[in-house]
């Protein structure tokens, strides 16, 4: 039987995970069934999504160093998004994925492993603190500045935003698109948190409330994420034929 602590890590992803499967419900619904739902456009919505990607990130920082096999799990993970990539790319090219969070997830794995010894070094405290910091100020990289969610502090030279290698990194051209873009800049630092605050954990790890059908899901995250879209989509498109008599 898994110890308490993983028990806890699954069940708070878990959570999240079900807040994801209906997040991504609604925006099928919205995008790609039509529903008029002007609130899924709002600041509630957003806030929604947000909690979601920085729940899972955070997660996943602070999981990296409960793994025995990090370069293979951060390549699994990696070619878990090249591969929804492909599929978006071939199938469903308006709504391309590219640097989506599974490649961030990834490639925040992978450059831990040569990261980790030399961040050890530093406090917990600080480097959580400071990588926090960072991420803040990094936040708005995307948009062409430093800056956390519209509040600017200094503009970014253009020519950082050249192509989609450079968009990878944080700095994406005119004109890219992604339905799903979660690049190294900025949230590598919201993974580097999480790994830092694993090193201040405690000791001992305290009693939760289980749900086992919610931990088992958390400890199943990477499989149900890679199926759930096309669950969805399957289950939206019957339920919409249902409903009209018709197909989707």
């Amino acid at each position: 039987m898994p110890n308490r602590r993983y028990q806890i890590l699954d069940t708070i992803r878990g959570c999240a995970l079900i807040s994801m499967l209906l997040y991504h419900a609604a925006w099928d619904m919205v995008y790609l069934f039509g529903a008029d739902w002007p609130w899924y456009h709002g600041f509630a919505a957003y806030v929604w999504q947000q909690s979601i990607c920085w729940t899972f990130i955070l997660l996943s920082g602070y999981c990296w160093s409960l793994g025995r096999r990090q370069l293979r799990r951060g390549l699994t993970v990696f070619l878990c998004g090249a591969l929804i990539t492909a599929v978006t790319w071939v199938f469903m090219r308006s709504n391309l994925v590219y640097c989506g969070v599974l490649t961030l997830l990834g490639s925040s794995s992978l450059l831990l492993v040569p990261l980790a010894p030399a961040l050890e070094g530093l406090s917990p405290r600080a480097g959580a603190a400071g990588s926090f910091v960072l991420f803040l100020l990094l936040r708005d990289v995307n948009a062409g500045y430093l800056g956390f969610e519209g509040l600017r502090v200094a503009a970014l030279p253009g020519g950082l935003y050249r192509n989609h290698l450079t968009a990878l990194l944080g700095f994406p051209p005119a004109g890219f698109f992604s339905t799903d873009y979660f690049s190294l800049l900025p949230w590598f630092f919201l993974f580097l948190t999480g790994w830092f605050l694993f090193r201040l954990r405690p000791e001992e790890a305290r009693e939760i409330r289980r749900v086992p059908a919610v931990t088992a899901m958390g400890r199943h995250s990477l499989l149900l994420y890679m199926l759930h879209q096309p669950a969805i989509y399957a289950l939206l498109t019957a339920g919409h034929a249902l409903t009209t008599g018709g197909t989707a």
